[in-house]
């Protein structure tokens, strides 16, 4: 048995990078026993050889963290072992907020540190920087930057984490990446500006070493995050300035939409919590429902 790192995810396909390697020397292209997919960018395990450079990935060592969002249906990992999640917003196109608020519920609950950056501040926005006002009122930390121009203001960030970036298409993921790592060559495009979105460049989640303490994982583009794997108590507890006030409403199962003496809801009237976080929780929280 040899131990390693997957480093790239496609479908049923691993690479891994063997633990006793230096980065990029040997990586070995696995697949694993039977059907089982259930495994993310950034897992560690342990593999059979079956060639020099083919093998079978045998057994997935405990997890640290780990990111995965779902529907009603079916559920798919997007990264392991990570500490930190990046999520990527750009002034053009015009970022969804709903999908920032899915997203730093699912690192909340996964207990990863949230990191917002807004990208393509050369352009821009006074709608986008009045969104992330709200944020930065919550002490979530806001990197802003322009990475065709700087990357700087990032990389202190990274350091020490195992970071994951996740956001839209065309919120300018892979052109961060190629800033940082001028020989890591992701491809990228240009934006859509009729349909307002940017076009999937990546189709795979890609761990990149940063240092020999840090490294980033840059996933697809999403459209749409779901958060069906958590419960009614566990998405309340997710949004953070929510937590003074949890327990403390008139009835045990309050949902925080109507109820008489709802203590969020109170919460909201004397301005602790923002209409829109009221929002979005709400209607993530008829989802589940």
């Amino acid at each position: 048995m040899l131990q390693g790192q997957i480093v790239a995810a496609f479908g049923k396909r691993f690479e891994v990078e063997l633990a006793d390697s230096a980065p990029d020397q040997r990586r070995i292209s696995c697949v694993t026993r039977g059907k089982k997919t259930d495994l993310a960018c950034g897992d560690f395990v342990e593999i059979a050889l079956t060639d020099q450079f083919e093998g079978v990935i045998e057994q997935v060592l405990p997890r640290q963290t780990l990111l995965y969002r779902s529907n009603a249906f079916k559920s798919k990992l997007i990264a392991a072992n990570v500490t930190q999640m990046v999520i990527v917003l750009a002034t053009q196109p015009s970022f969804y907020e709903s999908l920032l608020n899915r997203c730093l519920v699912a690192a909340e609950s996964a207990n990863v540190k949230p990191l917002i950056l807004l990208n393509k501040c050369d352009l821009e926005s006074a709608d986008a920087l009045q969104k992330i006002a709200i944020y930065q009122a919550l002490s979530i930390p806001v990197v802003k930057l322009s990475a065709k121009q700087n990357v700087a203001p990032l990389r202190e960030h990274l350091n020490n984490h195992r970071s994951i970036m996740v956001g839209q298409s065309g919120m300018g993921k892979s052109t961060i990446i190629n800033a940082l790592l001028p020989n890591a060559n992701v491809r990228t495009q240009e934006v859509s500006t009729v349909l307002d979105s940017g076009k999937h460049t990546t189709t795979a989640a890609r761990l990149y070493h940063l240092d020999a303490n840090s490294s980033l994982i840059d996933s697809p583009g999403l459209q749409e995050f779901g958060l069906y794997h958590l419960s009614a108590s566990e998405l309340a507890h997710a949004f953070i300035e929510f937590k003074p006030f949890l327990g403390k409403c008139k009835y045990n199962n309050c949902q925080h939409s109507h109820e008489p003496d709802c203590a969020v809801l109170n919460g909201f009237k004397m301005g602790k919590i923002a209409a829109a976080r009221l929002k979005h929780y709400q209607e993530i929280a008829l989802e589940l429902a």
